[in-house]
């Protein structure tokens, strides 16, 4: 006899849940302010980091906006069921296709881009990663800081043929970037800074240049972000199985 194997659930799923249900039972209005993390994990009876990383999963499927310094409130357009959830995770399928690609298209650019770059090109790449260091707290401007990051990286290798392969990509792989951090919890700002060495590493590699450790760092982060997508593929198929 033979059964799968079950994974219990983390503490932060059930917590999740439970606020969900309450959510799509109208128990928590759209507008409604929920407590502060630190009164939820009083009465969760769990700690705080829990709280929190129930929080960016309820952020990351539309049914709450986290608001810097102002607390959590339910979404304005939350529906009883998160139809926002069922289009992202529908969508994880083509965007991972495209990682694929970018996998393939941007460690070979970070290779170049470490042999071929300027010193003007260094320093308009380091722009777009300060940008992104100022704009941990802001969703949009790092998501446009980060895919302008990725072109101007393009554009440091200075081939004739890549630059306008990575421009053609440009409008997908900003979809890619937005609804990849949406399925990273981009809210959790220890996840933001994760992301920010990341592209650090990929920077400093381009600045050494250190063909080797160029490529080897974009792989690293771009593989990092293929995991996540694969757990979120995975998620969305045992919810369709098991409604």
């Amino acid at each position: 006899m033979t059964f799968n194997p079950v994974k219990p659930p983390k503490s932060s799923e059930l917590v999740m849940e439970q606020l969900k249900a309450r959510i799509s039972s109208g128990e928590f209005a759209p507008g409604t302010k929920l407590s502060s993390v630190v009164d939820l994990a009083a009465g969760f009876g769990v700690g705080r980091s829990t709280i929190r990383e129930a929080l960016s999963a309820l952020k990351a499927i539309g049914l709450v906006e986290i608001r810097q310094g102002g607390g959590t409130y339910v979404s304005a357009e939350s529906k009883e069921e998160p139809a926002e959830s069922q289009s992202l995770f529908a969508n994880a399928q083509s965007i991972r296709e495209l990682l694929e690609v970018r996998i393939i298209l941007e460690t070979g650019c970070a290779s170049m881009a470490a042999r071929n770059r300027t010193e003007d090109d260094l320093r308009s790449i380091g722009e777009e990663l300060a940008l992104m260091e100022a704009s941990l707290h802001d969703e949009a401007k790092g998501e446009e800081a980060d895919v302008r990051f990725h072109l101007k990286l393009a554009a440091a290798t200075h081939n004739s043929l890549l630059i306008p392969m990575m421009e053609s990509l440009s409008e997908r792989l900003h979809d890619s970037m937005r609804e990849s951090r949406r399925l990273w919890f981009y809210g959790e700002r220890a996840e933001a800074r994760r992301l920010l060495r990341e592209h650090t590493d990929i920077y400093d590699a381009i600045r050494q240049q250190d063909e080797r450790k160029a490529f080897e760092a974009m792989s690293s982060h771009l593989l990092k972000v293929e995991n996540v997508l694969r757990e979120a593929i995975a998620g969305f198929d045992t919810s369709v199985r098991n409604p």
